[in-house]
């Protein structure tokens, strides 16, 4: 088996997208960055990648008897065992995984560039290896909180996370379904519609609205978004949270 050493982690934490597990150069100075002391180095399929990545479902027991407690965190000079992490890999694409003792990967994080092309070069000599993994007739299903790659790419992680508050605030309305309150939130979003939205009914509305907010991210995508989650303390306080960080990286 192949191990690597002194590993550095910025865990994300319950993120079902790979989109959401941020590259090194989007970590940040606040994040919580471990070290990995020891960590085995799988080297997977392209499929089986894809579904460790991409969402937090069970992971094939081969695979995690094969990783049982062989890896190691370091925090001074106490080391502690891992139930079953592991660094994996398809050959194009990396990524660290802790279940912390589940059987999903409940922890993700990316590696530095210097132990990704490290990664690259372990497995230059080696095979992939195949594990039995559960869904065998596996596809990712996307949704309103959970959106397709195609409409994040491109995003900074500070876009994702308001445009996942967004979502968030738009699923709330879409929830409540109130026609009034729907109307006066697409004229929010495209004023120039209202002749024509007062004769709208909910679909039509609601369709109109996620329609045009779901490409991209603009500063009317931020004005809306902001307006959206006014007088909700648990979505403000996150709000608050990525503009902070805005204002700390253009000091």
């Amino acid at each position: 088996m192949l191990y690597m050493h002194d590993v550095w982690v910025n865990w994300f934490e319950g993120e079902e997208n790979g989109y959401n597990v941020c590259y090194f150069h989007e970590w940040r100075k606040e994040d919580g960055i471990e070290l990995l002391d020891q960590v085995p180095l799988l080297y997977i399929t392209e499929e089986l990648f894809f579904y460790i990545e991409n969402d937090m479902q069970e992971l094939p027991k081969p695979l995690l008897d094969v990783i049982y407690k062989r890896a190691y965190m370091r925090k001074g000079q106490d080391r502690t065992v891992l139930e079953y992490a592991s660094v994996i890999t398809d050959g194009n694409n990396t990524l660290v995984f802790d279940t912390i003792g589940y059987r999903i990967p409940v922890r993700k994080s990316r590696l530095i560039p210097r132990q990704e092309q490290l990664v690259y070069d372990m497995i230059k000599n080696a095979k992939v290896q195949s594990y039995k993994y559960v869904a065998k007739n596996y596809k990712k299903e996307y949704h309103m909180l959970s959106m397709p790659p195609e409409l994040i790419f491109g995003l900074t992680r500070r876009e994702r996370q308001l445009k996942q508050l967004l979502m968030i605030g738009l699923d709330q309305l879409r929830t409540t379904n109130h026609l009034e309150e729907l109307r006066y939130w697409l004229t929010e979003w495209d004023p120039k519609r209202y002749p024509y939205i007062r004769f709208m009914d909910e679909d039509a509305v609601w369709t109109a609205l996620y329609e045009g907010v779901k490409e991209g991210w603009s500063y009317r995508h931020e004005d809306l978004c902001r307006k959206l989650i006014k007088g909700q303390p648990f979505l403000e306080k996150m709000w608050e949270i990525e503009n902070g960080q805005e204002q700390n990286a253009s000091q």
